[in-house]
């Protein structure tokens, strides 16, 4: 009898033990098809669907984190691009000098107000120069906000009888003002930017 009572109560146990082992494998379950769920949420909300030429084309959207560097270089590029490639036409230099102020504060305009009370930009006209600009190199600090860059490039006067090379070094910080637009694409702002460097490297003669 007392026999009996014991085989009742290890079965007893034994099925407390299942019945413990089964209710923490369906916890276990539970909890990895939550995750599933979320996860699967997560790649289905960052693939984003293009209608182009009557086609559905499938796009996978990314983490800005991921990108920053790249956009930031681009707008610290596109920048100074509109700033220093100009044409000997007063129309030319006005349209590409405010495509670059929408994309600094006015740190960029106090130096073209600089060049301008310099007659910089009258003498590229009467001169008849093309002023052309080749970014080399951009060296990001993105460990403090705003991001410091300092920007390497070489800049060239054409004329018709030469062409004078000239060693450009800038630098400044990029704010992100949250918010994109036609005029500045990448939503950042350049500010406290300023030449440290733009002199003459080499004048090559063209005339034969």
């Amino acid at each position: 009898m007392f026999q009996q009572f014991k085989n009742i109560d290890t079965a007893f146990k034994h099925i407390k033990l299942f019945s413990y082992l089964f209710i923490i494998a369906n916890v276990a379950t539970m909890c990895f098809c939550i995750y599933k769920s979320y996860s699967i949420v997560n790649q289905a909300q960052n693939r984003v669907h293009i209608l182009y030429n009557g086609k559905v084309l499938e796009a996978i959207a990314s983490d800005r984190k991921t990108n920053l560097p790249v956009e930031l270089r681009d707008h610290i590029k596109t920048f100074h691009e509109d700033f220093f490639t100009l044409v000997p036409d007063d129309k030319q230099i006005d349209a590409s000098i405010t495509k670059a102020l929408y994309l600094a504060d006015g740190s960029a305009k106090t130096a073209y107000d600089n060049l301008k009370e310099a007659d910089y930009f009258n003498n590229l006209i009467s001169g008849n120069i093309n002023q052309q600009i080749q970014v080399d190199s951009i060296h990001l600090d993105l460990n403090a906000y705003p991001y410091g860059f300092t920007c390497y490039a070489t800049e060239k006067l054409i004329r018709a009888t030469s062409t004078v090379t000239r060693k450009l070094i800038t630098r400044g910080k990029v704010s992100d003002l949250k918010t994109e637009t036609d005029n500045n694409p990448h939503g950042f702002l350049i500010q406290d930017w300023e030449i440290l460097q733009n002199n003459d490297e080499q004048v090559k003669n063209t005339t034969p």
